[in-house]
């Protein structure tokens, strides 16, 4: 099978002449005009070699570069480099952003493929890390959970989906990356509120799995969270991008799947989390104003280059009243499907908040829990379980924690 190369330019001049004296190597040829537009078509169909434009309008090849490296599937392909800008700073910046090999423009032909071939020749050459069953079982999947606005329970949602994957037999991980305005602590009756504070406070070079396990709390459910704060001054503090992405990473060697709870908007390390999550999962409500707000945040996701296929559409229904839109009329709407309806639950949710757990371990046989448990088994990221991991899964939605712990740790002595 031919080698694919991905061309990125916005220059449909150059797509088309360097595509075709690729073409004529032998090389199957995909090209993008645009640096989201390169994110999702990667994302769709990784290819073994990209060849990218540096000047581009929505989004320089610096960035395109950046946000490659931090995406699990697309991180190892090989990047060159294609630009005009012959400045050293410019091709140190190439190199910072994570590019192999740097062309200038104009560059002579066979140049250019003597440059592809010994990239494509060195990718294959490069021994694969083999990872061990410890290592395999600790490179989490990553959910990013996110609203259209505040006030939508989009914890409330993260809280019982990572529960419910808890109760599936994966090792979770619950994430608030939402400083100062940590809410899941409040639900949980958790004390241990600083933990994101505490490592935003610390030298990047030292945020390692050790340093963020160490921040961790566990609920009685043995969901371990890493919570935010949810004192107002803290709404200061800004998470920045190389902050997010550290402790993501440290956060995935240390269970099956990291659930985070991003709150709204698209800053800069949303944006991250988001490009290295396996799903999305949006939260919104049946009216107007909530669906509007969906559309423009479905158009920013594609423009940053996020495959739509990876959304999750949840529709919260937080009051009976007759006025909420049809479930057809907010898929018309958006051209997007609804994965799962939340029906209201306001008794349930307050009984949840009293006894300091999530709602799916307050009434297991309920509609919601099992709305619930429905979304997480939509999810791609849920492996199948085993015998005994079914084991666990069906005392689980026994309402006695005592119960849960039991089928945790095999024996009625309580967890280490």
């Amino acid at each position: 099978m031919a080698e694919r190369i991905l061309i990125v330019d916005d220059d449909r001049d150059s797509l088309t002449l360097i595509g075709l004296m690729l073409q004529r190597q032998g090389y199957e040829i995909a090209s993008a005009q645009s640096g989201s537009q390169a994110l999702q078509m990667a994302d769709i169909h990784p290819p073994d070699l990209i060849l990218l434009d540096v000047m581009m309008p929505d989004m320089d090849g610096f960035e395109v570069c950046r946000r490659l490296r931090t995406m699990p599937r697309l991180a190892q392909i090989p990047v060159i480099m294609f630009t005009a800008k012959t400045l050293v700073e410019d091709k140190v910046a190439g190199f910072e952003a994570g590019a192999d090999d740097y062309l200038t423009k104009p560059t002579h032909p066979q140049e250019l493929a003597s440059r592809v071939k010994a990239m494509l020749s060195r990718a294959k050459s490069q021994p694969q890390p083999t990872a061990t069953i410890a290592t395999a079982s600790r490179r989490a999947s990553v959910v990013a959970v996110m609203g259209v606005r505040g006030g939508l329970g989009t914890t409330t949602v993260a809280l019982n989906l990572a529960t419910a994957l808890l109760q599936s037999g994966q090792e979770v991980i619950f994430a608030e990356f939402r400083p100062g305005a940590g809410t899941a602590a409040l639900q949980l009756g958790l004390n241990k509120t600083y933990g994101l504070t505490a490592l935003m406070g610390k030298p990047l070079m030292d945020l390692h799995s050790a340093t963020v396990e160490s921040e961790l709390a566990t609920h009685t459910s043995h969901l371990r969270l890493l919570l935010a704060s949810h004192q107002p001054l803290q709404t200061a503090l800004s998470l920045s991008p190389e902050y997010a992405e550290a402790i993501l990473k440290s956060l995935s060697k240390l269970s099956d799947i990291v659930v985070v709870d991003i709150g709204t908007g698209l800053p800069e390390a949303n944006r991250r989390v988001l490009m290295a999550a396996d799903e999305i999962v949006v939260c919104l409500e049946p009216e107007r104003v909530s669906v509007s707000l969906a559309q423009a945040l479905l158009a920013e996701l594609e423009q940053l280059g996020v495959a739509l296929p990876r959304v999750r559409l949840v529709l919260v229904n937080r009051s009976a009243a007759g006025t909420a839109l049809a479930t057809p009329v907010v898929e018309d709407a958006l051209r997007h499907q609804i994965t799962q309806i939340i029906s209201p639950a306001a008794e349930l949710a307050d009984q949840a908040v009293e006894q300091g757990m999530p709602m799916i371990l307050v009434q297991p046989e309920s509609a919601t829990a099992q709305q619930f448990r429905d979304l997480a088994l939509s999810l791609a990221v849920v492996q199948p379980k085993s015998a005994t991991e079914q084991q666990f899964h069906d005392l689980a939605l026994d309402p006695s924690v005592a119960n849960y712990d039991r089928a945790r740790t095999g024996d009625g002595a309580a967890p280490v």
